[in-house]
């Protein structure tokens, strides 16, 4: 798994869905994936083209008028299509999606399968800022897909913090992912 491009699909909000609706047939017409999505017009073509500049997606040549363009899945989107496919399969209800949609979900719970401490965590993905981890974390928590755990003999005492229950499902669905885009 390469975690930087996790952290750069995560990067605009309706990418990973989008990903998983070409995956499960959606046509790739850019209609038939707004409606899906239910996104907003402008949040939903920021995604789109956020998918295209990371080779993900692209234009299909020689299908659709130039005004409602059709898009395919290359084929690295198509590993990364099955992966945000997995993801969406374990988070359906829409308070799952919502926290889907924020952008260090995902990074976080797929550096956390073991009990790992805040500066494990936020060495794992350089660009995170303290307060988005520590954000992320607390959300997590809430909803239960992070357990924070305090070693009372460590001096001082440390917390750390593993993926739980659909968090942990997440996580292996996410490593399954490899830099290469190919499934491992």
């Amino acid at each position: 798994m390469d975690i930087n491009l996790v952290v750069k699909i995560t990067a605009r909000a309706w990418s990973l869905r989008i990903l998983a609706l070409l995956h499960e047939g959606v046509a790739g017409r850019q209609a038939a994936l707004l409606k899906a999505t239910q996104a907003g017009r402008t949040a939903f073509a920021q995604s789109l083209h956020h998918l295209i500049d990371l080779n993900l997606l692209e234009r299909n040549p020689g299908h659709g008028h130039p005004l409602r363009p059709e898009y395919r899945l290359t084929p690295t989107g198509i590993d990364a299509a099955a992966m945000a496919s997995r993801i969406t399969r374990v988070a359906p209800d829409e308070t799952d999606a919502v926290l889907l949609r924020r952008a260090w979900t995902l990074p976080v719970l797929s550096v956390s399968p073991a009990p790992s401490s805040f500066t494990e965590i936020k060495t794992s993905l350089p660009p995170i800022t303290d307060r988005a981890l520590s954000q992320t974390l607390k959300q997590l928590q809430g909803h239960n897909w992070l357990m924070r755990q305090v070693d009372t003999n460590a001096h001082p005492p440390r917390a750390k913090y593993h993926a739980v229950n659909a968090g942990l499902q997440i996580n292996k669905a996410v490593s399954l992912f490899s830099p290469a885009g190919r499934l491992l």
